[in-house]
């Protein structure tokens, strides 16, 4: 059996768990069973202000959220890559600026949207790079990284970026520092598996990193089919020592499904990890 990881840093997906209690009293709730840090996937609902006062009530770090995605009640998944868009692409990526500002956030996640049925792949894939080229040097001046995730096909059909290797690929194109690989092993099994030969392939480029378990997206445990005390074990093999976004679906009430977590600190009687 693989050696777990002796000391993940784990950080709660808000958007994700704890769903028994209102998005702002989330934070309390992560803080309450060990997390140090939070991601979400959109944080533009609340004041910027009261998100920050609930990061210092509780002593957490916001690693991570995402881009406004354009209409995403209505199915859109990111509006970088689709042309047309470009005026509020470069307006969505100044509103996240100003909330990374304020959260003190060091990373966005950019989503490169769908490419239609009757689309043409390579004109969205060229508008995304020069999007990204733009974002790239607004996020600079804040020293914000933009990550590129790749998400599986079967719940994202028509996703622009779908495997690492495409993600590399833009990423190189564009040529900046700060874009980013989010590497997150659901997408990665549900698209490809070899997980950690692929993370090793990519890690140069891996800027964050999310986990859950498959094929349900619940808790990354050991009734699921990836491995997580590998994974753990393999990454800290290769060194990787930045943040685990915990971005699962808990298959009842959040904080009784932490058996997984558990040997990491996190849980009911979870101590902050540090």
């Amino acid at each position: 059996m693989a050696t777990p990881l002796s000391k993940p840093k784990l950080a709660a997906n808000l958007s994700m768990i704890f769903p028994e209690v209102e998005f702002l009293d989330r934070f309390a709730a992560a803080a309450a069973v060990g997390f140090r840090a939070v991601e979400y996937l959109f944080p533009y609902a609340y004041a910027k202000t009261e998100i920050r006062a609930r990061l210092d009530s509780w002593g957490l770090e916001q690693v991570l959220f995402n881009a406004p995605p354009g209409d995403f009640e209505n199915g859109e998944r990111g509006v970088a890559g689709l042309p047309g868009r470009e005026d509020e692409f470069r307006k969505s990526i100044e509103l996240a600026l100003d909330y990374a500002a304020t959260l003190r956030c060091p990373r966005i996640h950019v989503m490169a949207g769908l490419v239609p049925l009757a689309g043409d792949p390579r004109r969205h894939r060229e508008v995304y790079v020069e999007n990204l080229s733009w974002a790239a040097g607004q996020a600079r001046n804040g020293s914000v990284d933009l990550m590129i995730e790749p998400l599986n096909a079967k719940d994202f059909p028509g996703y622009l970026i779908g495997t690492p290797q495409a993600a590399r690929s833009v990423i190189e194109e564009v040529g900046a520092r700060n874009i980013k690989l989010q590497y997150d092993f659901y997408h990665a099994q549900m698209t490809h598996g070899r997980l950690l030969d692929t993370f090793a392939a990519e890690q140069d480029l891996i800027g964050h990193v999310q986990i859950a378990g498959v094929p349900g997206r619940n808790e990354p445990d050991d009734s699921q089919e990836i491995n997580y005390r590998a994974v753990f074990a393999g990454l800290e093999t290769m060194g990787y020592g930045g943040w685990i976004g915990c971005e699962y679906r808990p298959r009842g009430e959040t904080v009784a499904g932490f058996a997984w977590a558990a040997p990491y600190g996190i849980g009911p009687k979870g101590k902050r990890q540090g």
